[in-house]
């Protein structure tokens, strides 16, 4: 026998879960891809295409499945997390003070 060349499992007695296969239309290069999943999974309304490397949308019917894209947030910056935080007039407060402080620093270090 050879080691590690052949499994000594066998599958007598296994039983497979259900599985469902779907199918997915590219835009891009007009290919299809076909996933398969477990039947009880829910399939998600894109995949990226096998072919091409774009997004693939889910067909049902023979036709692709309208993409909802309203839950799609844009990304936060820093400043509108800051926002989030203090107002704009509590901004420039703090802005004022660490400008004075960074004033009187230097000019302390000029005088020494």
């Amino acid at each position: 026998m050879r080691l590690g060349a052949q499994s000594l499992q066998t599958e007598e007695g296994v039983s497979f879960s259900p599985r469902a296969t779907h199918t997915y239309a590219c835009s891009n290069c007009g290919r299809e891809t076909t996933m398969v999943f477990a039947a009880e999974a829910e399939a998600p309304e894109t995949w990226e295409c096998r072919y091409c490397g774009h997004e693939a949308t889910l067909l049902v019917d023979d036709k692709p499945v309208e993409v909802d894209r309203a839950e799609a947030k844009a990304p936060r910056s820093h400043w509108d997390m800051l926002l989030e935080r203090r107002t704009e007039a509590e901004l420039e407060e703090l802005l004022q003070e660490r400008l004075n402080y960074l004033r009187s620093r230097r000019g302390q270090e000029q005088n020494a």
